[in-house]
């Protein structure tokens, strides 16, 4: 049977053990999916476990099948860092060489200087923060001079946050393309727009984030498949990621639950192609909030949203699980970590009980994708298609 369609489903953050130099990043120990099922006593995701990921690190209530019923493996970070960026680009086939810039004291005069006379505001913070926590300490000041609240982390990140009713959101994305163009010169690798409501100790982000990335140094194997003529749907930030490069369709969500019923609907009308799909709930509010408990609730929508996918499956495809870096909820940082990631596969006629090891970069799903839709692989990477076709 060949493969005419891949839904391809990020769970953003959902590491499973750290990298043999995860001890570099700060992150020895790392383990998102182990150490969270830990913390909570132990996890329940019956249909997961089914596909594999109780064999890829231990996680306490979901231990190994013994033959998992489709494909599974994990994989490497071949790239230098362990940010969004460099993980979605280098499943799409490119490898990062050099780390994108990161500042822990805050951005240089050189960079907020021609942004605040740009932009024609001031700016608040320029340190890195919890996207949450900096509200609370911030916010109320933002609304009194409708300065903008700018913000970093241990990721190559230049957030802006402001309160939708002091900024509107269209002038926030305006200021963050702004600072794109300054920042490209540096090698920063995002700008996210945070918008935020509510009053003081009540604010919250809302899903009017967007991100602004650098645009990838080449193709990725998405420029080689939408060349070729074939849809390339991004769901949720993917399009973004990319700077839209290879997405012939970019569809915005609000969180996973949205982001998953959509990914429904455009498989009822997509019958060929990549569909593509971001599912940050995990990292954002989970992850990077320290929040174990709710990133084991988060594990349990997303399984339980397991069989709906297979029930919408057709002939020829294959659902490829996977994720772009880890953001273990129980460390003392807020930041991602440095981690391998799964890979699970599944569709009808996959062959079942497939270990595909231990991969060497996040490349080879890139690699796959191209030898599936017949067109051009990448630099990198080497195809897993005759395991799971």
């Amino acid at each position: 049977m060949n493969v005419q369609r891949v839904i391809l489903l990020v769970m953003d953050s959902v590491g499973c053990g750290e990298l043999p130099d995860a001890a570099r990043y700060g992150d020895a120990g790392a383990d998102t999916l182990g150490n969270t099922s830990r913390h909570v006593g132990g996890m329940t995701l019956p249909y997961l476990q089914k596909y594999g990921i109780g064999n890829l690190t231990t996680i306490l209530g979901v231990p190994p099948v013994a033959r998992p019923a489709g494909a599974y493996g994990k994989m490497e970070e071949a790239s230098a860092g362990k940010d969004t960026t460099t993980g979605h680009w280098e499943i799409a086939g490119l490898r990062v060489e050099k780390p994108f810039s990161l500042f822990p004291d805050g951005f240089p005069p050189e960079i907020l200087e021609p942004f605040k006379q740009r932009t024609g505001r001031g700016v608040l913070g320029n340190m890195p923060a919890s996207g949450t926590v900096i509200l609370d300490e911030l916010g109320e000041e933002h609304v009194r001079t409708g300065d903008l609240i700018v913000y970093t982390s241990g990721d190559s990140v230049f957030q802006i946050a402001a309160h939708e009713d002091v900024v509107p959101v269209e002038e926030l994305y305006a200021a963050s393309r702004i600072a794109r163009e300054i920042l490209d010169a540096h090698y920063v690798g995002r700008v996210i727009a945070r918008p935020f409501v509510g009053t003081p100790g009540a604010w919250k982000r809302t899903y009017n984030r967007k991100d602004f990335s650098m645009v990838p140094p080449e193709p990725t194997v998405l420029d080689a498949l939408a060349g070729a003529g074939l849809p390339v749907v991004g769901i949720g930030k993917i399009e973004d990621i990319y700077a839209g490069r290879g997405i012939t369709e970019g569809i915005h969500s609000e969180g996973n639950v949205d982001g998953l019923k959509k990914t429904l609907e455009v498989m009822q009308r997509v019958p060929r192609g990549v569909v593509f799909n971001n599912l940050v709930d995990f990292d954002m509010l989970y992850g990077h909030r320290n929040n174990p408990d709710g990133y084991y609730g988060c594990l349990r929508e997303f399984d339980a949203f397991v069989p709906q996918l297979e029930d919408a499956l057709a002939p020829g495809d294959r659902v490829m699980i996977t994720a772009d870096h880890g953001n273990d909820p129980t460390t003392v940082s807020t930041d991602h970590t440095r981690e391998h990631v799964p890979i699970l596969v599944f569709g009808p006629g996959c062959p079942a009980g497939r270990d595909l090891g231990t991969r060497k970069t996040f490349s080879d799903i890139g690699a796959t994708l191209a030898e599936v839709f017949g067109v051009a692989p990448p630099r990198f990477g080497t195809s897993f298609l005759s395991e799971i076709a």
